[in-house]
């Protein structure tokens, strides 16, 4: 059993993702909600509206998750559900759902991880700015109290904001998410900084309104490289590649979203305090003024390095500049949106972030897309999938032995999804979604992780081994 008895596994999903009732019992509208409805921006104009409907089935998906033994589940809050206008009055019917949700999960012993913000910010904030205002800051702090007040009681574990790279960059800089956005880079400077400070302010709020002593960590991308060989010089040439930040060859959306899309730049201020030296260089000219007392509030203590990793880089030493990045072998496996697979680097992300930022590490999102086409039965027979969950968490084993502290591993998705601007051309769920019928229906992949939890082990048990106790999710 190599991995611990408290090893925490869990599945993740997203609010706007699978709840639908887009505007029923009172939510307001979000940036998502206004995106998907401008011609060409998701694909086939796909919107949330429905998704999932887990608003009205989520006894169902809860256990769903049961079945297959989920320790904990990492959702996130829908903003403008509990605050339909971002600020101000809360809508009870809203904020009711997630408390009938959590008690749900908790009486099938499911512990929930919440994420306070995963991209949906109420459209009335955002025509007042959004995180381009110097008060988007002080609105999330306001909604992290709101939903601790309530939760707290019951939540143990939260996140703050889930990958800042990805909201700023595709929302802001190029325009391909929501709002649509394409700012100039000071601008998307700017608003990372309100974004980095909202979450600052937002760990204040939950140790200070929490009914129990919180544990809370930030789940930003885990952009991160992996070396060639085992040599040294490639080692630190992927622990270099892992933290570097590029100046933007020109202004264009696509040059200003690549430059932030990066580690360091968004995960040195929240667990060392300041910019990266590199970043600053890079940037010289678009970073913001700002207090010293803004990083005082940024730099709060966390427990937990949350990352989020699907896949990386590889690297070897080069003299001049540090590192080249190489491309894969011709024919090897990518997954269906084109995103290399590379098993390892759950392991090397893990063992560089541990370096850098001494915490503690969950792995908050790790999945895999892939085209599906269910048999007669209208099962998935996702062999691919039940591999690469086994493949990347060899990675976390590998590090467990060698004495890093790999808390938890979060698969995403628990349920086929809205997959943002991809709409539901893409499938990451270990449960089948029938967009028509809104039918569940687990996955082969399902299965295999199923039993993964109940062994604490990636290896499968001999024909002897096999139990009533074991049952296939799909019989």
């Amino acid at each position: 059993m190599p991995f611990p008895e408290n090893f925490i596994w869990g599945a993740a999903t997203a609010s706007y993702q699978i709840e639908g009732a887009h505007d029923q019992d009172g939510k307001g509208p979000s940036i998502w909600d206004s995106f998907c409805r401008i011609p060409g921006k998701t694909y086939q104009g796909h919107t949330g509206d429905v998704a999932c409907d887990h608003y009205h089935r989520y006894k169902e998906d809860v256990a769903l998750m049961k079945s297959i033994g989920l320790r904990a589940y990492r959702l996130s809050i829908s903003w403008s559900r509990i605050l339909p206008e971002g600020n101000g009055s809360i809508n009870e019917k809203g904020i009711s759902f997630y408390d009938r949700l959590i008690d749900e999960l908790l009486e099938a012993n499911i512990e929930p991880w919440i994420t306070l913000y995963h991209w949906d910010l109420p459209l009335a904030l955002h025509y007042q700015g959004g995180w381009l205002s110097p008060n988007s800051p002080v609105w999330f702090e306001k909604y992290t109290r709101v939903v601790v007040k309530r939760l707290s009681d019951r939540v143990r574990h939260w996140f703050t904001i889930n990958e800042p790279q990805v909201f700023i960059g595709l929302g802001y800089a190029k325009g391909e998410h929501a709002p649509g956005w394409k700012l100039s880079f000071a601008e998307c400077l700017q608003a990372g900084h309100n974004a980095l400070l909202a979450h600052g302010r937002s760990v204040l709020a939950i140790r200070e309104e929490a009914a129990s002593d919180p544990l809370i960590g930030a789940s930003p991308v885990g952009i991160c490289a992996r070396p060639k060989t085992e040599k040294l010089i490639d080692i630190d040439a992927a622990k270099t590649a892992t933290f570097a930040v590029s100046q933007p060859k020109d202004h264009s959306p696509r040059e200003l979203q690549g430059a932030l899309w990066n580690s360091a730049w968004w995960m040195d201020p929240l667990f060392l305090g300041k910019y990266p030296e590199s970043g600053l260089k890079a940037f010289h000219g678009f970073v913001p003024a700002f207090p010293e007392s803004d990083m005082e509030v940024v730099n709060q203590p966390l427990d937990f390095f949350g990352a989020n990793i699907y896949h990386g880089l590889t690297v070897e030493s080069n003299p001049h500049n540090g590192y080249t990045i190489l491309n894969p072998p011709e024919g090897s496996p990518v997954n269906s949106m084109g995103w290399d697979i590379t098993p390892d680097i759950l392991y090397w992300g893990g063992k560089f972030f541990h370096e850098r930022y001494k915490l503690p590490i969950v792995i908050t999102e790790n999945g895999m897309p892939a085209v599906e086409i269910p048999d007669e039965n209208g099962q998935i027979d996702d062999t691919p999938r039940a591999e690469f969950i086994k493949s990347y968490l060899r990675g976390v084993e590998r590090g467990l032995k060698e004495g890093l502290p790999f808390m938890g591993y979060f698969y995403w998705s628990f349920l086929d999804n809205f997959e943002w601007a991809y709409g539901y051309s893409q499938r990451f769920g270990l449960t089948h979604i029938d967009y028509k019928t809104l039918s569940r229906m687990p996955k082969k992949s399902s299965s295999e992780y199923a039993r993964i939890i109940r062994m604490n082990s990636l290896e499968s048990p001999s024909p002897t081994e096999e139990t009533s106790e074991m049952p296939s999710l799909l019989d």
